[in-house]
């Protein structure tokens, strides 16, 4: 039985290696007698069905479950009998090649429009006025710190320090 990916890509069996292993998850007692998981074997590299191209994209896009040599190996044991993991393997294998066959469309260069640039530098404007609000300088000891001292601000580490030498400095001047 040969897996038909597309109507005019057919790959053979012989260039499928199948073996069953005793699987992991669901199945109870019968897990540890049955070999019900199936380990598909298809060597991508060396099949005549596949182009060098599509071989190649399938390689990269099977990542760790290729080989060196360009073997890719599918496991399935989802399910508890050896034939439903058989077709999930298949299904699983057709999915793949099926991906690869799609040519990537090439990215064309584009430059940024002119209001792209606009709001990219408004935005690092922005960002960086925020940040400068953040700053405590030396010229801000006016009025503004003297009120949010009076009315309860909160302050943590060295300003508190700075807060109670402040205090002692705006509460002479009031009373």
């Amino acid at each position: 039985m040969s897996l038909q990916i597309t109507p005019d890509l057919i790959i053979a069996d012989q260039e499928l290696v199948e073996s069953f292993v005793r699987a992991s998850g669901p199945g109870g007692q019968n897990v540890n007698k049955v070999s019900s998981a199936v380990q598909l074997r298809f060597d991508a590299r060396r099949s005549p069905a596949l182009s060098d191209a599509v071989a190649a994209r399938l390689l990269r896009l099977a990542g760790s479950r290729a080989s060196k040599e360009g073997v890719i190996l599918i496991a399935a044991e989802r399910f508890r009998d050896q034939a439903r993991n058989r077709e999930d393997a298949r299904a699983r294998l057709v999915a793949l090649i099926h991906k690869a066959l799609q040519e990537p469309k090439p990215r064309r260069a584009t430059r940024p429009t002119k209001a792209s640039r606009e709001k990219r530098l408004e935005g690092k404007a922005h960002r960086g006025e925020v940040k400068a609000s953040r700053r405590e300088r030396p010229q801000d000891y006016g009025d503004i710190t003297r009120q949010r001292f009076l009315y309860g601000a909160m302050y943590s580490g060295s300003d508190y320090v700075n807060a109670l030498r402040l205090r002692s400095k705006f509460t002479a001047d009031f009373h």
